[in-house]
């Protein structure tokens, strides 16, 4: 099984000695062991971290007693991965078709448990790799009685191209990854499943010392995949309490070519290294406050948020959007839930 060592990053699982290398010479053997391992020149980079992600008896009952709220995937060969080459159906496992919301890192499930329990038109599915999060999603979900709820227990940059069946999937390597751009292999068993109408992508860590902002998951390899992910027309909602994150969010989102910012120009931040370039959308209504943005609000940090449109793909101008953020009024900073009519996925159907 695979493991991590102190310095968190993921060791791989042993290779075993194919059986002709024990036979054959030394030179044999290093080659026959080195056809058999994993190509390791590229190994993914986490932007997340598993301390303290063991589970107690209580915490590992609640997967196996609500296996139905566990959007199962097979494992990959490393630990929160999955096989690249397999991808459940995900109206299967809902039972049935409906919009679909990807919220990536849930923490304990308070903004996609209230949606869900808001919306029970809308699929809501939660990507969390830490366990001790998905099992508190899950308990969030019993103990709401959602039933249009989903968790599915990995690393969302890696498994989020399998699911989705984007031409990505599998590939560790971010330059041939970014060239995949955010186009589908229709061979791929996930190519079936539908795009999303949103992705969440709210307080992903910040990762703070600048020799670890490589680890920062919104970079243009994964707003790559968020494209390939989302509807036309569809809304990649972010927000984050750290400034220079929010700078390189801003960065990413403008500079990609699948996403248009309404908010292009508006809400200027003084402390930003470009001053009056702004970008940033107003406090989306429908975001609760959750207590890890309250405590961030507690220390002094700002919020900001993002909220940016899926270009139509090529060939398909006209695709309606599922919500124009531009067009909503400024909600007040202090609004924890939204009501069921102020839900961008509920408009959409209406």
């Amino acid at each position: 099984m695979a493991d991590t060592n102190r310095n968190n990053s993921v060791v791989p699982d042993a290779v075993p000695t194919p059986p002709e290398a024990e036979v054959s010479g030394s030179d044999a053997q290093a080659e026959a062991i080195s056809e058999a391992a994993p190509a390791r020149e590229h190994w993914r980079i986490r932007s997340f971290s598993l301390r303290g992600s063991r589970l107690g008896k209580r915490q590992a009952g609640v997967f196996a007693a609500h296996p139905e709220l566990i959007l199962p995937m097979d494992p990959g060969p490393v630990l929160t991965t999955v096989d690249p080459a397999r991808a459940p159906n995900i109206a299967e496992h809902f039972g049935r078709e409906a919009p679909l919301v990807v919220e990536i890192g849930p923490g304990s499930g308070e903004q996609g448990i209230a949606y869900a329990v808001r919306n029970p038109q809308v699929n809501v599915l939660m990507v969390e790799a830490w366990d001790p999060g998905a099992e508190r999603c899950i308990a969030a979900a019993v103990r709401a009685g959602v039933k249009n709820v989903r968790i599915l227990r990995a690393d969302a940059a890696q498994a989020l191209p399998v699911l989705f069946g984007l031409k990505s999937a599998g590939e560790n390597d971010p330059a041939r990854a970014l060239a995949c751009g955010a186009e589908i292999d229709p061979a791929h068993p996930g190519a079936r499943n539908g795009r999303a109408a949103e992705i969440w992508t709210f307080f992903p860590d910040p990762w703070r010392k600048k020799k670890h902002h490589k680890r920062r998951l919104v970079a243009p390899v994964f707003a790559a995949t968020a494209a390939g992910i989302l509807e036309d027309g569809g809304v990649w909602r972010l927000a984050t309490d750290w400034d220079n994150y929010a700078w390189q969010m801003r960065d990413v989102v403008e500079a990609s070519p699948y996403f248009t910012n309404p908010h292009a120009g508006q809400n200027p931040d003084p402390q930003d290294p470009q001053p009056s370039r702004g970008g940033f959308a107003p406090r989306w209504e429908g975001r609760v406050l959750t207590r890890f943005e309250q405590r961030g609000k507690e220390a002094g940090r700002t919020v900001h948020d993002l909220a940016v449109l899926r270009q139509p793909r090529a060939g398909k101008a006209g695709t309606k959007a599922a919500v124009a953020p531009a067009a909503r009024p400024a909600p007040d900073s202090e609004t924890q839930t939204a009501s069921a009519e102020s839900m961008p996925v509920a408009e959409a159907e209406s």
